[in-house]
């Protein structure tokens, strides 16, 4: 072995044939991934860690082949573990990064049936409360890239229909401009339900482009002055006219703006 071989090295006290039990309810590879799941949280298993062969799962798990092959395809599909072939392969215990956390959120996120004004209240507290850490932490280089997506918004003001994913993209890079990567995980991941409020509001007032950009840009220069005060009533304002539109109108179809 080559020191991140099978389980038993991380954990002294116990056995490998002693970490899992058999199954015999439900859907019987969910609650294998339940049991590896639980044992990765407990530490028991850590990143490296390769897990026993197919056949020496199947064994443990009192189940078949194919069982333990849809349970590993549902552990490697969530990040948990990474399959590798050839004479050293196997199953492997992997860190999770924070895209494919952040994916996870979005899905979570995207799929849930979140209103256009909840997730704009969940802006106004989430970009609110990263202002301190963009004004004092952004680099010469944010406030360039910002500069550039507020130039590109405008020139798109200029053609409609208006993409509003350039507005994303601005609150997502402003995060970004914390340097804090769980934050640019967790603004990153709000991506989709971000742009579907952004959309609702921009199909029931279409002028919010023009205005947004112009606030967009005032932003970038508070936080190049390091003004936290200014950047901050900024955000609040642009956030709080997007809700105030949103909770207006969301009981309002859109035909009858």
């Amino acid at each position: 072995m080559d020191g991140k071989g099978d389980l038993a090295p991380k954990t002294a006290d116990a056995r490998p044939g002693e970490l899992f039990s058999p199954v015999n309810i439900g859907r019987v590879s969910e609650v294998i991934v339940q049991q590896v799941r639980a044992l990765i949280r407990e530490g028991k298993l850590r990143p490296g860690d390769r897990l026993p062969s197919e056949r020496d799962l199947c064994t443990r798990f009192g189940v078949s082949r194919v069982t333990v092959r849809e349970a590993l395809r549902v552990l490697e599909a969530s990040g948990l573990v990474s399959i590798r072939v050839g004479a050293r392969g196997g199953a492997f215990v992997t860190s999770p990064t924070s895209e494919r956390v952040g994916e996870g959120l979005a899905d979570l996120l995207t799929l849930s049936p979140l209103s256009a004004s909840e997730v704009t209240e969940a802006r106004m507290v989430v970009e609110l409360g990263i202002i301190p850490l963009v004004v004092k932490r952004a680099t010469e280089e944010d406030l360039a890239d910002l500069t550039a997506i507020c130039e590109k918004q405008r020139k798109s003001l200029e053609d409609e229909p208006y993409d509003m994913a350039l507005s994303a993209e601005f609150h997502i890079r402003v995060a970004a401009s914390a340097h804090n990567a769980a934050i640019e995980m967790l603004v990153g991941s709000f991506h989709g339900p971000l742009l579907m409020s952004l959309e609702d509001a921009h199909v029931r007032a279409p002028l919010m482009g023009h205005r947004g950009n112009k606030e967009h840009l005032a932003l970038v220069r508070a936080i190049g002055r390091r003004d936290e005060d200014a950047a901050a009533t900024i955000m609040r304002r642009h956030l709080q006219r997007t809700a105030n539109r949103v909770a207006e109108t969301s009981d309002q179809p859109t035909s009858s703006s």
